[in-house]
């Protein structure tokens, strides 16, 4: 339903903007990810194998949020832009890339302590509050480098560089730990059925390929994208000043 509703005021927005079918395509994917996460086949079989619960991590924490971002524009967010600049100020330090690199990496290592990772499988509840958690954590990590508002706090120069590495290097360490690992970590797999021939510890290494892998092509490819983007706003910006000094 609140994706439905989401979906439904962007595209009025969009509409009308006329923000271009690139940006529609965009929010349309990562609702559309958000979807596969949380309502597709993929939520039940999360609960019976852990590289399919990764694939939900994954695609919250990353993929739907980056593709959501990607749909919006100044023009899209103008009638919200002076309220989410004074929502920044309020939230002073939590409203810090530092904050959001704190924020990624505690939500993807507590939320793998097997306890809790456990709790949210056997709990509905819990289950919702951690990909809840998951989805905030994510929008808010990637806000910081595609929001299309530029505020005090934008990352420039090596910022995103440094950003990103920090956090997916931190995170990618816990793939490798899990895909490693001697045995399997979380009890509640070892009960399921198997399937594919995977035992738990199998399934368990998947999964932390799976977290490792992706977290290095997401940063290869952000980064990518965040230097080609600076370069075409560094020449927009000679051309604004070329402009301006023959006028």
């Amino acid at each position: 339903m609140l994706l439905a509703l989401v979906t439904m005021v962007y595209v009025r927005r969009w509409w009308r903007v006329r923000a271009g079918a690139g940006r529609l395509l965009a929010f349309l994917c990562g609702v559309t990810l958000a979807a596969a996460a949380l309502l597709s086949p993929l939520d039940r079989l999360g609960e019976q194998l852990f590289l399919a619960h990764m694939l939900q991590h994954v695609l919250l924490l990353d993929l739907a949020a980056i593709a959501v971002l990607l749909g919006l524009t100044k023009v899209i967010l103008r009638p919200a832009t002076k309220r989410l600049m004074r929502v920044e100020e309020a939230a002073g330090p939590l409203a810090h890339p530092v904050f959001a690199i704190v924020a990624y990496v505690a939500v993807m290592w507590l939320w793998h302590v097997p306890a809790l990772y456990d709790a949210a499988l056997e709990s509905p509840v819990v289950h919702v509050l951690e990909h809840v958690t998951f989805a905030a954590a994510g929008g808010l990590y990637w806000w910081h480098l595609l929001s299309p508002i530029r505020s005090r706090r934008r990352l420039g120069g090596m910022g995103p560089v440094v950003y990103m590495a920090a956090t997916k290097v931190l995170v990618g360490l816990l793939g490798v730990a899990l895909a490693f690992a001697p045995e399997a970590i979380y009890g509640f797999y070892e009960d399921q059925p198997g399937y594919w021939g995977l035992s738990a510890a199998d399934d368990q290494a998947v999964a932390g390929l799976i977290m490792a892998l992706e977290q290095s092509i997401v940063m290869g490819v952000a980064l990518t994208f965040l230097f080609v983007r600076a370069l075409a706003e560094s020449e927009r910006e000679e051309e604004r000043a070329e402009r301006y000094d023959s006028a």
